[in-house]
């Protein structure tokens, strides 16, 4: 069961969670959540996930490639948090968990009863939307927690800004 969301009781302050990666259509989500966050006195949650079956190996290497991918996971935050500031001067909170995406989603939304909304944005390739939103706003679309919000993924900066 998910815990009640208290993003509105006094005290508290509504996150708008993003999911970074290294994909193009990440900054749409990042964007708007900024925005979005600066608009309404929020504050952007990112979250960094590092798939934990990719360090099935030998005890001495499965150490290093997750140090690796921590390292990884850090620098994307940092690049993420700079561009929050950049477009809407407000200091984000910065995750990392390990294991699939969808379980980190779900398991930060439980533990964090002030993340209010889920912002994704949709790849621009002719394969679909991309796997993340296909699978959060497929068929589990209804069971979800939260609201979330899909920014497409062509919009510029300034689309966003007046969107947001």
């Amino acid at each position: 069961m998910v815990a009640i969301r208290k993003s509105n009781e006094e005290g508290h302050r509504r996150k708008f969670l993003v999911v970074v990666d290294d994909t193009p259509e990440c900054d749409r989500a990042i964007v708007y959540a900024a925005k979005r966050a600066a608009r309404t006195s929020g504050i952007v949650t990112l979250l960094a996930v590092v798939t934990s079956g990719d360090f099935q190996h030998w005890l001495g290497v499965e150490d290093i490639m997750r140090a690796e991918a921590m390292e990884k996971a850090d620098q994307t935050l940092a690049r993420a948090s700079e561009r929050i500031r950049s477009v809407a001067r407000t200091e984000p909170e910065c995750v990392v968990r390990e294991g699939t995406k969808s379980e980190a989603i779900l398991e930060l939304i439980d533990i964090d009863a002030d993340i209010a909304i889920l912002v994704l944005a949709s790849g621009l390739s002719s394969d679909g939307p991309g796997p993340l939103v296909s699978s959060i706003a497929g068929k589990s679309a209804g069971q979800f927690p939260i609201p979330v919000t899909i920014v497409p993924g062509d919009l510029d900066d300034d689309s966003i800004a007046a969107l947001a």
